[in-house]
């Protein structure tokens, strides 16, 4: 299936700010590539870079989720949306909301800028390289 017929398939209420957020995701992180997948079973638009799981953008029965896999490793930015966006729902790594309201396209975007400075990758081999020198 494609991004495209996917958001199509949600309520028209939703389809705008998936939309919104999906062109912002691929406008602004030039090294992800996006896909209909699924995790934890629901199925999502997954946006990887390198291979790894980066973002996905997930709709469910009474909200939208955004994973945003850079928040989760980086406390200093998930404080700072936690801030910017007060009506949203932070988990580890991820922003649970309603609507436009929960999630401005504008604070969208800042956020996905931040994110996309974000390696995972090095942020990974860092991680496991670390972990071998402590055997």
């Amino acid at each position: 299936m494609t991004i495209s017929a996917f958001i199509s398939k949600q309520p028209p209420a939703r389809q705008r700010l998936l939309s919104g957020i999906h062109e912002i995701i691929i406008r602004e992180d030039k090294n992800v590539k996006a896909h209909i997948g699924s995790m934890m079973g629901i199925e999502m638009i997954v946006y990887e870079a390198t291979g790894i799981f980066k973002y996905g953008l997930s709709p469910v029965k009474n909200h939208i989720t955004l994973h945003a896999m850079p928040i989760y490793g980086s406390p200093k930015l998930y404080e700072k949306y936690k801030k910017l966006l007060p009506n949203a729902i932070f988990q580890k790594g991820c922003i649970n909301f309603k609507n436009a309201d929960d999630m401005p396209l504008k604070i969208t975007e800042q956020l996905i800028l931040d994110c996309s400075s974000v390696d995972l990758l090095a942020i990974r081999e860092d991680y496991l390289k670390s972990k071998e020198a402590k055997r």
